[in-house]
């Protein structure tokens, strides 16, 4: 037994799991005010500024089916180990529902559709659970952690990236939010390994998942863009679709992570970023860190890791 493991069993119930296992909960409390953040906090762009908040309208209901697909199969594994990870897993993206939906409600408070568009996507994954097998529902939760991961690796690596998030709560959420999607990021993996372990299901999973989340982002942007009087920009549009999908685009670039995903053997931590999460960690939750005014860093315990 390794020493995390170790730690795993003897720790006092008081402990979080999650934080002996290097995926603690962090609670944070960001003061969303409508009032003092910018229209579009994506490069003063409403192209881009409505991308991210049309992806933060699926975050609060997509990451409780994530819970939920995992919860399902807690109870199937013995490891102490794994045990613990998914207690994390659970409990840090709890919170990151929690810091969306009240992101979401500031954005709403612009005029924008959020409220509709997190209604909405709570029915689809609502009738996804009810109606498709639960080895189903947790390969497609690999799917998106996998996007989640990259995408969060991406912001962390890409100083010219982060510098266009001109929202300062905003960029902390967004950091926050990165830094635990990938320490997290193995959990649901090696979940669904430990459980379900069907090759076919996971690579199968990917594609009806992708095109699933393109349309729905694609649907919803024009929802948003319509309601700010932007639908019809086209130049304006066409420069943001380039940054995003253009030869050198900002999700380009990630296509041979992305490809990754489809390999036998491939695990999340073969992209490894354990340095650049040291590094980020150090960042947010130091003494003279960037979010060392949050709850979780005035209690200390940022620095379990």
């Amino acid at each position: 037994m390794n020493s995390i493991a170790a730690a795993v069993e003897q720790s006092p119930k008081r402990t979080p799991l999650g934080a002996i296992a290097n995926i603690p909960p962090r609670r944070m409390d960001f003061e969303f005010a409508e009032a003092k953040s910018p229209r579009y906090i994506y490069d003063n762009d409403p192209f881009l500024s409505h991308f991210w908040n049309t992806f933060s309208s699926l975050l609060p209901e997509g990451e409780a089916f994530f819970v939920q697909a995992v919860r399902h199969y807690r109870d199937q594994i013995t490891d102490p180990l794994l045990k613990a990870q998914v207690a994390g897993f659970i409990g840090q993206e709890a919170m990151h529902s929690k810091e969306h939906l009240a992101f979401n409600n500031m954005v709403g408070q612009k005029g924008l559709p959020m409220e509709a568009l997190q209604r909405d996507i709570g029915w689809m994954l609502k009738s996804l659970a009810k109606y498709t097998p639960k080895s189903t529902q947790l390969a497609a939760t690999v799917c998106l952690e996998h996007y989640t991961a990259i995408i969060g690796e991406q912001l962390l690596r890409e100083p010219a990236h982060r510098e266009k998030i001109v929202d300062e709560n905003g960029m902390k959420m967004w950091l926050w939010h990165a830094v635990e999607e990938n320490e997290h990021k193995n959990v649901a993996y090696d979940l669904y390994e430990k459980t379900v372990g069907s090759y076919a299901l996971r690579v199968g999973t990917m594609i009806p998942t992708t095109i699933a989340l393109a349309v729905v982002m694609v649907v919803f942007q024009a929802r948003m863009m319509a309601a700010d009087n932007q639908l019809f920009k086209l130049r304006q549009n066409a420069r943001g679709i380039a940054y995003l999908w253009g030869r050198k685009g900002l999700f380009p670039r990630l296509a041979p992570q992305f490809f990754d995903f489809f390999r036998r053997d491939f695990h999340p931590s073969q992209h490894n970023t354990e340095a650049l999460l040291d590094e980020w960690r150090e960042k947010l939750f130091s003494e003279n860190g960037l979010l060392n005014d949050r709850p979780f860093a005035k209690k200390g315990k940022a620095k379990a890791h």
